[in-house]
């Protein structure tokens, strides 16, 4: 259990100041004052220990309560920390501007090799979430993702969403492909790509 807790707060020691940075919030309360809301960054370092556990929202909040070093580290305590549904709601408000912010820096935490591969793929939307899609008549079946990822580290670089199914891969892949062509010096990709080159 030392070990587990030791590795959650080197990841937490990682994100915070991460966070921090990319909403520039960092001087900023965690916690709510007098009505106010949570700190971006606090909200974002949930979020990103939440997915570190692979857990739930109410599983998060819940074992964070049993951790009172993690949540200071965050700058909370067990009183201050939001109700799963309030931390759910922030996961939806998050932009997507930020999410790029987020994705570079952490794949920065890694050893990046210059070579990067990049592919599409569609994911169901609707079994994740079919009650939350059904309540707010979301039609939304399918999320084309195409991602950029370093070969040697398998960190994520760069991604690309997108609700509509207009538009080929390869115009996607060459938008992503020129806004990292600075940090690449190859770039593997499937036949239907072969228009990059």
């Amino acid at each position: 259990m030392r070990l587990f807790m030791t590795q959650i707060s080197r990841f937490i020691g990682e994100v915070v100041p991460v966070a921090q940075r990319v909403t520039g919030d960092g001087g900023e309360s965690a916690a709510p004052k007098g009505g106010g809301g949570f700190a971006d960054y606090a909200l974002v370092s949930l979020h990103c220990l939440r997915i570190y556990l692979d857990s739930s929202y109410r599983m998060t909040i819940d074992l964070l309560k049993e951790m009172p070093q993690i949540t200071g580290e965050i700058g909370l305590n067990a009183a201050d920390l939001p109700a799963p549904s309030t931390l759910c709601k922030a996961f939806d408000r998050i932009s997507m501007s930020i999410c790029r912010v987020l994705l570079r820096q952490s794949a920065q935490l890694h050893e990046l090799s210059e070579h990067a591969a990049i592919d599409a793929t569609f994911y169901d939307r609707s079994p994740a979430s079919r009650h939350y899609c059904q309540r707010i008549s979301y039609r939304v079946q399918k999320l084309k993702v195409t991602k950029l990822v370093d070969t040697a580290s398998q960190a994520v670089l760069d991604v690309h969403c997108s609700t509509n199914r207009e538009g080929s891969d390869a115009d996607l892949a060459e938008q992503i492909a020129r806004r990292n062509a600075g940090d690449l010096r190859s770039l593997a990709a499937d036949k239907g790509y072969d228009r990059l080159c």
